[in-house]
């Protein structure tokens, strides 16, 4: 039988072209690729930039216009005039005092849980983990003054306790971690019921130990809140040796005057301890993101 033709054969030489032809057109969408995401990191980091700029320059370049980004003289002396117009370090130990505790109590609170909406049976569970997530919907300077009163009847003013407690609980934590142990096999639950555990055991020792990602997920999405946070320490704070960084900082604002320069001094400061943070566990943190938000 005779062979039917396809078409005419391809020589090596022009099989050759084609892949090389291919390539390029790879290599160019890789370049552009690249120089994209230059751009959108530029943009990002153009932020910080600026900001420590400003924080070596004076009131006047900062408020110039056109706006002066490189200051004809470092002003260095911003950093040291901080400590001199702010109880800096008290009002950081306050900061670190509150971001501790919740960052602590809701690991403990949130991965109880979602352990207990992802592995138990009980009666109303769906509607009680559909409350828990009503609760993401409802802003929360519609509850700030019944927070005021309890803080206020408690005798917490001023005090990182009446900072915190509102905090304890977050509805995106334990949805967090849900996802986290929701991912997790059955096998796990069975080989320690077999082994003699008991609910509290088995969720101490097997299944917490399993979901590092994910508390580490938990863990830097806490520590942000609180030591950013300015409307409700500012509400239930009014002494500056009470008051965290964030609140210490916004009193540099005056009503005719700001001390600009100094308050982006005192922002680099407040920050760097977060950057720290960040980077020292920035793989663990990404892979719990990935791992415990998306899954289940």
């Amino acid at each position: 039988m005779s062979e039917v033709s396809t078409g005419p054969e391809l020589s090596a030489v022009e099989v050759a072209a084609l892949a090389k032809r291919g390539d390029t057109v790879s290599q160019r969408r890789f370049v552009g690729v690249h120089i994209l995401l230059l751009l959108g990191g530029v943009l990002m980091v153009f932020p910080f930039v600026y900001q420590i700029l400003m924080s070596l320059s004076t009131n006047m370049e900062i408020q110039s216009v056109p706006p002066k980004f490189i200051p004809d003289r470092w002003q260095f002396h911003n950093y040291t005039e901080v400590f001199t117009r702010l109880p800096f370090l008290k009002q950081f130990g306050v900061s670190v005092t509150i971001t501790v505790l919740r960052t602590v109590v809701q690991l403990i609170l949130c991965s109880m849980g979602g352990y207990a909406f992802a592995r138990m049976k009980f009666g109303g569970k769906s509607v009680l983990f559909g409350l828990v997530l009503a609760i993401l919907m409802v802003p929360g300077q519609s509850y700030l003054i019944g927070q005021y009163g309890i803080i206020r009847e408690l005798g917490l003013l001023e005090t990182p306790w009446g900072i915190v407690l509102p905090g304890f609980f977050s509805a995106f934590g334990v949805f967090l971690m849900r996802q986290s142990f929701m991912s997790l096999p059955v096998e796990l639950e069975e080989a320690a019921r077999l082994d003699g555990c008991n609910p509290w055991q088995t969720f101490w020792r097997v299944m917490v130990p399993v979901v590092k990602p994910g508390l580490f997920a938990v863990m830097i999405t806490t520590v942000l809140w609180p030591w950013n946070d300015l409307l409700w320490p500012l509400i239930v704070t009014t002494r500056e040796q009470s008051m965290p960084l964030s609140v210490g900082i916004a009193t540099l604002a005056g009503q005719h005057s700001s001390e600009f320069a100094l308050m982006m001094a005192a922002s680099v400061m407040a920050m760097a301890p977060i950057f720290l943070l960040f980077f020292s566990m920035q793989r663990k943190v990404i892979e719990g993101l990935a791992s415990s938000g998306l899954k289940g």
